[in-house]
């Protein structure tokens, strides 16, 4: 089978195609005949070395990836073959023709949504739901969801309202992702590329404060955030760093505004994420939430989708299809 090996840590030319043999079922394990594999920022840190990998390389590269059981290992119910599911790996082994995986990490897709796009929308939803859960939003309050033009941050902005928010506020890189934010659900879109960009913010609140921060940016402007916030019951929720560092608060900074800070990581986080797999799967095929797929190319050209997410180009999804030509 063809599968895309990531020969060491490095750039986007580290994940080569390559023939192998396909993998076999092991106990509590099924394998599955891959349709459409989601490619996901966080994979790239990982490529790149940013992130430990938790495998040495040469190894397939891959978390995620959608399609039709074809076998079972011992202990898992062989009803399960012929069913379309979304699957997840242990940090690698997705990105290829056929995918091994634990039994307890199948989602079965609903009749009605495509293998695409139950790849596209499984990551972000399934973040988004436990973080809206877990702001316990109050029907009357204005959350600030940064970067809410694409991945996690385009499922908040799709679902905050529907989960009690009553303004949202949205940060974007440029015009164009601006633009999508608004599409999504956003009241207002401040570009984040703007260094100054909590200033302007602070204009626009005109004294009014921001009662939840869905921070994904982390490094200082999670501290510039906090004089923005409601004193006594703001709660800043950290779930990413796209400026190279978690959120720099200290415990002295919130307690002195009567601020909460939650850091959304970690094994029981984990668990969450992965009981709300089935909820944004329904979501999706009932139309409530827009897997955005921007792009689905070849399984070969790995290499490119993640030099694309790395400029910051996609405003969508990209899905590698194997057996698609390029």
């Amino acid at each position: 089978m063809q599968a895309i090996v990531m020969t060491a840590p490095g750039g986007p030319d580290v994940l080569v195609a390559t023939e192998i043999p396909a993998p076999r079922a092991g106990a509590g394990e099924v394998v599955i005949r891959a349709e459409a594999i989601p490619v996901l920022f966080p994979e790239t840190k990982l490529r790149s070395g940013e992130f430990p990998l938790g495998a040495q390389p040469p190894l397939v590269f891959g978390f995620q990836a959608a399609g039709e059981v074809t076998e079972v290992g011992a202990d898992v119910d062989s009803a399960l073959i012929g069913q379309r599911v979304v699957v997840d790996t242990k940090g690698f082994g997705a990105y290829a023709e056929f995918v091994a995986a634990q039994a307890d990490s199948v989602t079965p897709i609903p009749d009605g949504l495509s293998s695409v796009d139950a790849a596209a929308v499984l990551m972000n939803g399934s973040v988004a739901i436990p973080l809206l859960e877990t702001a316990a939003l109050t029907g009357a309050e204005t959350v600030l969801i940064e970067a809410a033009a694409t991945g996690i941050g385009s499922a908040l902005t799709q679902l905050a309202e529907k989960y009690g928010a009553a303004r949202v506020i949205a940060t974007a890189g440029g015009t164009g992702k601006a633009e999508q934010a608004r599409k999504l659900g956003a009241d207002q879109v401040i570009d984040h590329n703007d260094p100054a960009w909590t200033a302007r913010l602070r204009e626009d609140l005109g004294g009014a404060t921001v009662d939840v921060v869905f921070d994904s940016i982390g490094g200082t402007t999670a501290l510039d955030l906090l004089d923005l916030m409601t004193p006594l019951r703001g709660r800043m929720l950290g779930y990413g760093w796209l400026a190279g560092a978690p959120a720099q608060v200290s415990a002295s900074d919130l307690i002195m505004r009567g601020l909460t800070f939650t850091g959304c990581a970690g094994p029981a986080w984990l668990g969450r994420v992965a009981r709300a797999r089935a909820d944004v799967l329904t979501l999706a095929a009932e139309g409530r939430l827009d897997p955005l797929v921007e792009a689905i190319l070849p399984l070969d050209q790995a290499s490119r989708a993640h030099q694309l997410l790395e400029d910051r180009t996609p405003l969508g999804k990209i899905v590698l299809r194997p057996g698609l030509s390029g």
